[in-house]
C-alpha cells in the first residue's frame, strides 16, 4: 500500500467524453497516493457522472471561470472549501484560464510546489491520444510529494472506466418496459454533439460533425433490416429533441423511440452498457459506450481518430470512419460506408435482460 497522502485534486474543465478519457489518470493517481481523488469540472452531469465510482471521492463545480471572483459565488465557495481541506497533489489538465485557475488555487492558499500543470509541463504530442498524454502527465510529481511511489506501468489503465449501479440497471429496466423497449436487443444511433447543443440545430455555421438527416433515417432502416427483433433509440440531450423527433418521424417504425428528453446521465450509461451497439457522431456518449464495452461504430469530421478514438476495456470493437487526413467532414462520408461498418459489428448481450426476474439483493450484478 503507498503512504498516506491528502487526496489528490484533478482540474479539468472539459466535456463529458474528455471527462471519460481522463478516469485512467484517476485511477494512476489513486493507487499512486491512496486516496480517490477529488475532481473540479464543470457541466450539470460532472456529479452524476462520477457517482460511485472507486477513483472519485468528490466532484467539485465552478459555474464560471470568466466572470469575475466577486460576481460568482461558486469560485468563492471554491476558494473558502480548500482553504479548510488539507493540500493534497493538485494536477491541472486543463490547456485553457491558467491563469485564472493559479489565480484561484493561490487564493485558496494552495502551496504552488503542490502543483502540476499540463500547460506547458505536458503538452499534447502530435498525433497521441489524450489517455497517453494523461498517463505521461501522472507520472509526474508535484515537488512537495517528492516521496510519493512512482508511478507504476501497471497503473497507466488504457481504457477510461466508468460505473453503472444495481439502481440504475433497474431504472432503466422500468424505463424500458414503460416503452415496450425491454425485451428487444436495442442499437443506439446518437447523432448529435455539443455543437447541436449550443445552436438547437444540426447543420448550422459549418458544423464538421453533422451527417444529413436523409442518411440518417437511411442507417435505421438498414438497423431495422437487419434483425426483425432489434429496435432502435435516438440518443441526445433536451436540446436534440426535435432533432430527434424529427430522425424517428422520417424512419416511420414503432420499432424506433427518440429519447432525447429522458436520457439522465445515470440512465444513459446504463444503457450504453446494456445495449446490443451504437452508431454515433464523435462525442461523449461514443466515449461511455465504448468504456462500457459497448460495439460501436463512430463517424469524425474534423478531428483526428488518433487523438479520440474510444477504447474499450472490455476490447470490445471501436469502428472509426472519417477524420483527417483524408476526411475533414462527417457528410463526407457515405451512408453505405457506415450501413457496412454496422453490419460487421457483432451484437452484445442484454446485460440487463431478465433483471426483474433475478430479484437481485445487494447489487449482485453491480459493480
Amino acid at each position: 500500500m503507498p503512504p498516506s497522502f491528502a487526496a489528490p485534486l484533478v482540474i479539468r474543465f472539459g466535456a463529458f467524453g474528455d471527462m471519460v478519457l481522463l478516469t485512467p489518470l484517476l485511477r494512476m493517481l489513486h493507487r499512486r497516493y491512496g486516496d480517490a481523488c477529488r475532481v473540479l469540472g464543470s457541466g450539470p452531469w460532472l456529479q452524476p457522472m462520477f457517482a460511485g465510482h472507486p477513483d472519485v471521492r468528490a466532484t467539485l463545480k465552478l459555474s464560471s471561470r470568466k466572470r469575475p471572483y466577486w460576481l460568482d459565488a461558486t469560485q468563492r465557495h471554491l476558494v473558502a472549501l480548500l482553504r479548510t481541506q488539507p493540500p493534497g497533489p493538485v494536477y491541472v489538465c486543463d490547456d485553457y484560464s491558467i491563469d485564472k485557475i493559479r489565480w484561484l488555487l493561490k487564493r485558496a492558499r494552495v502551496p504552488e510546489d503542490h502543483c502540476v500543470f499540463a500547460q506547458p509541463d505536458c503538452l499534447l504530442l502530435g498525433g497521441e491520444h489524450w489517455v497517453d498524454r494523461w498517463h505521461r502527465f501522472g507520472a509526474m510529481t508535484p515537488a512537495a510529494f517528492a516521496g510519493a511511489p512512482r508511478a507504476d506501468a501497471l497503473d497507466a489503465r488504457d481504457s477510461p472506466c466508468l460505473v453503472v449501479r444495481h439502481a440504475d440497471r433497474m431504472d432503466l429496466h422500468a424505463w424500458l418496459r414503460a416503452h415496450g423497449f425491454d425485451s428487444a436487443p436495442l442499437v443506439l444511433v446518437q447523432p448529435g454533439n455539443k455543437r447541436t447543443l449550443k445552436r438547437g440545430r444540426a447543420g448550422q455555421l459549418g458544423d464538421d460533425k453533422q451527417w444529413p438527416q436523409a442518411n440518417w433515417v437511411g442507417l435505421i432502416h438498414a438497423l431495422l433490416a437487419r434483425r426483425a427483433d432489434l429496435k432502435v433509440i435516438l440518443c441526445g440531450a433536451p436540446p436534440e429533441a426535435a432533432l430527434l423527433r424529427m430522425i424517428a418521424s422520417g424512419a416511420h417504425s414503432d420499432r424506433v423511440l427518440a429519447a432525447g428528453d429522458e436520457l439522465p446521465m445515470r440512465r444513459l450509461l446504463a444503457l450504453c452498457e446494456h445495449a446490443a451497439a451504437m452508431v454515433s457522431i464523435d462525442t461523449g456518449p461514443a466515449q461511455a459506450a465504448a468504456a462500457l464495452g459497448c460495439p460501436l461504430v463512430v463517424l469524425y469530421g474534423a478531428q483526428p481518430q488518433s487523438m479520440w478514438l474510444p477504447r474499450s476495456p472490455t476490447g470490445s470493437a471501436v469502428v472509426a470512419l472519417g477524420g483527417p487526413p483524408q476526411r475533414d467532414r462527417v457528410d463526407q462520408i457515405a451512408l453505405g460506408e457506415v450501413v457496412a461498418a454496422w453490419e460487421s459489428l457483432p451484437l452484445r448481450a442484454s446485460a440487463i435482460a431478465g433483471l426483474a426476474d433475478q430479484r437481485l439483493v445487494g447489487g449482485g450484478l453491480a459493480r
